[in-house]
């Protein structure tokens, strides 16, 4: 005949307590985050000796659509270098597509301009290219001409644990955390020490890796983000996870609680 041991199975029940005990305060550990994976700019106590980002300056590029808005006295005589008479020279968007009412740099680097023709703009900034064209209308045409242009399609996508969006960029100037903000910011899931940044030079595609953890990232050349750019903020190791037949930690826990109420139960 088998003895029942009372001592013997509360030893039991207590070493197995112990053990569920440990595993719950594993998982409980590792599920938090710390502070260096959450906050920005850590070491801010460098930023006093560090030199300012270098001023960043939008250049032109194939595909690219500008708006060129040429005006004087006589709105008359400027009439002819306007693409679109109906449209507003002021800055509101409404409705309006801004790829149907601007000039596209073709594959060549060239926009068709009326009057003037083929003018080459690849490569220059908004600036060279308002002087360029106020010095040939004044000198030919109109000795008052005020010429203003603007990259109309200039966007940044960002992507991953933020609010993706594809951002409109007004004033042709944003930088990675400006971009973040703007989406939302990162999530609790999102790793903010490996920013990915993918942009296209020529024909060739480059990338670099920024840490919103450090104030290093005022000191990277690509902490100013150019037209097209991608920004994608990559996820945890525990949202990768998280995505598995187990969904979360909790999960995993309440796995491991269901497993220790049946070994408890059939051991006695």
């Amino acid at each position: 005949m088998v003895q029942f041991n009372p001592l013997k199975n509360k030893l039991r029940s207590f070493v197995s307590l112990k053990l569920f005990l440990l595993i719950l305060m594993i998982f409980s550990i590792s599920s938090c985050s710390t502070k260096k994976e959450i906050v920005y700019f850590q070491d801010f106590e460098r930023l006093p000796n560090m030199a300012a980002p270098e001023d960043f300056v939008a250049k032109i590029e194939i595909n690219d659509v500008l708006r060129v808005d040429v005006s004087s006295m006589d709105q008359e005589l400027s009439a002819p270098f306007q693409l679109n008479l109906n449209q507003s020279s002021g800055g509101g968007g409404g409705n309006q597509n801004s790829s149907m009412t601007g000039y596209l740099v073709n594959s060549e680097g060239y926009i068709n301009f009326p009057v003037l023709g083929e003018i080459y703009v690849e490569g220059k900034s908004r600036e060279e290219l308002e002087e360029e064209l106020t010095t040939v209308l004044r000198e030919k045409y109109l000795k008052d001409a005020v010429v203003r242009v603007r990259i109309v399609n200039f966007k940044v996508t960002v992507m991953g644990e933020t609010g993706s969006s594809v951002i409109d960029v007004m004033d042709e100037r944003i930088s990675v955390p400006q971009a973040i903000a703007m989406s939302g910011d990162i999530t609790y899931d999102g790793k903010r020490n490996n920013i990915l940044v993918i942009r296209q030079v020529d024909d060739e595609m480059k990338y670099e890796t920024l840490d919103l953890t450090s104030v290093d990232i005022f000191q990277n050349p690509f902490y100013w983000l150019k037209q097209n750019d991608i920004v994608y903020v990559e996820p945890t190791y525990r949202k990768v996870k998280s995505a598995g037949f187990i969904t979360s930690w909790q999960g995993l826990v309440s796995i491991v609680t269901t497993a220790f109420s049946l070994l408890v139960l059939f051991s006695r």
